[in-house]
């Protein structure tokens, strides 16, 4: 029982618990395809990020290597282009993991925040946050020049950068302490074991999916279980744009 004062609420994961697949390297894809880039370029880049971790890299340190991938990217652009993205993968369906957003909406009726974590960045997680209407955001956030609003390729100079693991349950903290939010009687979803941190912070957490890391927490600590999210379908691509005057080659 809560406190008059405090509440629960749900915090999800995003990419492979509430979606399926990962947002960063499909919107790289449509983003890739509209400014007429080969679909190959797409895919060395994410076949390099996952070498990276493949060699033992951190998780951390490939998610700020995608964020160099921005840079010189106006933030106007990157947010239009998300947008489009989001819509595309609405109208083609399947987007999204249906027994999370199911968990998502259940919460939304008991009058629970929903809170969605994650590693990717704002202009492709705002789009999501409003269809599902998420109450509070956090993620990586990339650093954007203050006048020429184009993209650094650096994450701007603020705590819990990038939004994956510890920083995730330090994120959710502070969240928590400023809205009233009572820890101990909330969910947290995840699918990866750097989601553990997150997981742990809950009275009640959910994992998703297979990793074997999190189904050996699970089982130590009585967490709960839904299936793994089936695997998307292909990306749905625009017709290439010719490029406006000034814009990212």
């Amino acid at each position: 029982m809560t406190s008059a004062e405090h509440r629960p609420a749900a915090f999800f994961d995003v990419d492979n618990t509430l979606t399926r697949g990962t947002a960063l390297f499909r919107f790289l894809e449509y983003w890739y395809a509209a400014r007429g880039r080969p679909p190959r370029d797409a895919v060395r880049e994410r076949q390099r990020l996952k070498a990276m971790t493949a060699a033992g890299v951190s998780r951390e340190e490939t998610n700020r290597a995608y964020f160099r991938l921005l840079a010189g990217a106006p933030a106007a652009e990157i947010a239009r282009y998300a947008e489009d993205w989001f819509q595309a993968e609405l109208t083609q369906g399947a987007f999204f993991h249906e027994p999370v957003l199911r968990a998502l909406h259940a919460h939304r009726r008991e009058g629970h925040p929903v809170v969605l974590v994650s590693g990717s960045f704002p202009a492709v997680l705002l789009p999501l946050l409003e269809h599902c209407a998420a109450d509070h955001l956090l993620c990586t956030e990339p650093e954007i020049t203050p006048i020429a609003r184009t993209y650094t390729g650096r994450l701007a100079d603020r705590p819990h950068q990038p939004m994956i693991g510890e920083a995730k349950a330090g994120a959710v903290r502070e969240l928590a302490a400023a809205h009233r939010i009572d820890l101990t009687a909330s969910t947290a979803y995840g699918d990866h074991v750097s989601d553990a941190p997150l997981l742990s912070l809950t009275g009640r957490a959910v994992i998703v999916g297979d990793d074997p890391d999190l189904r050996r927490l699970a089982a130590h600590h009585g967490w709960h279980r839904l299936p793994k999210a089936p695997d998307p379908l292909a990306v749905p691509l625009p017709e290439p744009n010719p490029s406006p005057p000034g814009a990212l080659l």
